[in-house]
C-alpha cells in the first residue's frame, strides 16, 4: 500500500478485504459521478442534493458531504502515483465513503475530479487530464457501475472565470499554446467517452441548468418517479423575482406538470414576466476576449452542442423536450 493511503489512516493488510469485496457492499454499486466542469455549477447541484439525502437514503441512495470522499479520492490517486489499485482499494474506499452499507447507489461531486483549476490547460490541452483521470476513478471501482456527469459552459465566459480562478496573473501564461477559438467542448466529451465507451454520459449547458435543476437532482440520484424532492427551484430565485417565484409555485400546485417539458413551458412563462434583469446576461470584460473573437467562440460552442448531441452513448439534456 502507498504511502498515500497510510497517511489517510486506510493501511490494512490484504487478506483482511480480499474475501469481503463482493459481501460488505455488495458485488456491485450504481455510482454516479459528477466530474464538472469548473465554473458551472459552483456545488450548488451538490447542495441541493444533499438537502434530499435523507429522503433518498429511504431507497438506498447515498449523498455524502464532501469532506467524507474528496481528499480520500484524491489522496489515493496521487499515492497510486499511475499504477494499478489493489484489489481491496474500492472496499477500502466505499468503507470510508458509505456509514451504511444498505446502499445500492452513491453520488459523488467534484469539479477537481478530472484536474485541479490550474491544470485545465496544463500542456496545450484543454482538460488534458480528462481520460486518465476518468480511466483512474473506474480503476478505482472497478466493476461498479459508473454513470458520468458533466456541465459545459460558453468558452468565453468560461474562460473568462476559470482565469479569475487561477493562480496566474498572465492570461497568456494561463492559457499558453491555446488560443481562445481552439476550446472544443465537444472535443473534451469524445475523449472523456473514448476512456469509458460503456459508461453513460450525461451532458448540459450551464445556462440552462435553471430550467434543468429538478431534472439533474433527479437522474444523478436516480430516485423514484414519485419521490417528493425539493431543491427544483433552487437556481430560479436568483434570476426570477419573489413575485415570480411566488406564481410559480402557485402554477405548480394548481397544475403540477407532468412531463419536463411542460415544467419547463411554465417556467418560461414566469421568467418572461419575472426576471431578474441584471441577471439575465453574463458580462465578459476580460481584455484578451475581443468581441469579433467572442462571437467566433459563440458559434463554436453552437457547434459544439451540436456534436455533443450527436456523439452515441452521450445523452445531451436539453429544455422544453
Amino acid at each position: 500500500m502507498k504511502a498515500g493511503l497510510a497517511e489517510s489512516g486506510l493501511t490494512v493488510q490484504k487478506s483482511d478485504y480480499v474475501d469481503r469485496i463482493q459481501t460488505d457492499k455488495g458485488p456491485f454499486m450504481q455510482i454516479a459521478f459528477h466530474i464538472g466542469a469548473h465554473c458551472t455549477d459552483e456545488d450548488r447541484l451538490l447542495k441541493s442534493l444533499l438537502r434530499n439525502a435523507t429522503v433518498l437514503l429511504r431507497q438506498g441512495i447515498a449523498v455524502p458531504g464532501p469532506g467524507k470522499y474528496r481528499a480520500l479520492i484524491r489522496e489515493t490517486i496521487q499515492a497510486l502515483e499511475g499504477t494499478a489499485p489493489p484489489a481491496e482499494t474500492r472496499s477500502i474506499l466505499l468503507d470510508a465513503i458509505c456509514e451504511n452499507d444498505a446502499i445500492d447507489r452513491l453520488v459523488l461531486s467534484n469539479q477537481n475530479f478530472i484536474c485541479v483549476p490550474n491544470r485545465i490547460f496544463a500542456n496545450g490541452l484543454f482538460y488534458g487530464q480528462a481520460e486518465k483521470r476518468v480511466r483512474v476513478l473506474h480503476e478505482l471501482f472497478e466493476g461498479d457501475d459508473i454513470a458520468l456527469f458533466f456541465a459545459i459552459r460558453h468558452p468565453a465566459i468560461f474562460l473568462q472565470e476559470a482565469f479569475k480562478r487561477s493562480k496566474t496573473t498572465s492570461f497568456g501564461d494561463y492559457l499558453g499554446m491555446l488560443h481562445p477559438g481552439d476550446l472544443s467542448w465537444a472535443n473534451v466529451i469524445a475523449r472523456i467517452k473514448a476512456a469509458a465507451p460503456d459508461t453513460p454520459l450525461t451532458v448540459w449547458c450551464n445556462e440552462d441548468s435553471p430550467l434543468l435543476w429538478d431534472q439533474l437532482i433527479r437522474q444523478m440520484s436516480n430516485a423514484a418517479p414519485d419521490t417528493a424532492l425539493t431543491g427544483g427551484l433552487d437556481l430560479l430565485s436568483a434570476i426570477i423575482t419573489k413575485d415570480g417565484m411566488e406564481l410559480l409555485a402557485e402554477d405548480f400546485r394548481k397544475t403540477p406538470p407532468k412531463t419536463d417539458a411542460a415544467r419547463h413551458d411554465i417556467i418560461a412563462r414566469i421568467w418572461q414576466d419575472h426576471a431578474v434583469q441584471d441577471q439575465l446576461q453574463d458580462v465578459i470584460d476580460l481584455p484578451a476576449l475581443s468581441p469579433s473573437l467572442v462571437a467566433e467562440m459563440t458559434e463554436n460552442y453552437e457547434d459544439d452542442i451540436a456534436q455533443i448531441a450527436q456523439m452515441p452513448g452521450v445523452r445531451l439534456l436539453m429544455p422544453f423536450r
